[in-house]
């Protein structure tokens, strides 16, 4: 996946705002480019998980059905940009890749990763 400085420059300060409670949030992507970053609530309001409020899982799951490509994305606030068991045991959506920021180093990471069936392989990011 592709995605411009300023869309991981948003994601990254979304975290940065939200912590030390983890944010989320989904985006839309065309041939593999992301077009636009969209911020969600996070229902749990929790350092140790997420939920996507009803109005954005709806809005991801249109944008789904038109035939776009999907992410979501979230934040570890203190650990790696790795998926946790629990983020594996909800991802629920195959097609979607899931992001994940962490601002547990000295600086942001932000990774992407495939997650279906409890198989997670990770997606290569390009930055432009």
């Amino acid at each position: 996946m592709r995605i411009s400085r300023a869309d991981r420059q948003e994601i990254i300060a979304h975290a940065r705002e939200e912590a030390p409670n983890e944010c989320c949030g989904y985006l839309r992507a065309t041939d593999g480019v992301v077009d636009e970053v969209f911020r969600a609530v996070n229902e749990r309001n929790s350092p140790y998980g997420y939920e996507l409020d009803p109005k954005s899982l709806f809005a991801v799951n249109d944008l789904d059905d038109q035939g776009f490509q999907v992410g979501i994305y979230h934040s570890h606030p203190r650990s790696p940009a790795e998926p946790s068991q629990t983020d594996i045991n909800l991802a629920n959506y195959p097609g979607w890749i899931y992001w994940i920021v962490s601002l547990g180093g000295e600086e942001p990471e932000v990774r992407a990763w495939r997650i279906a069936d409890g198989r997670v392989d990770e997606e290569p990011i390009e930055v432009d």
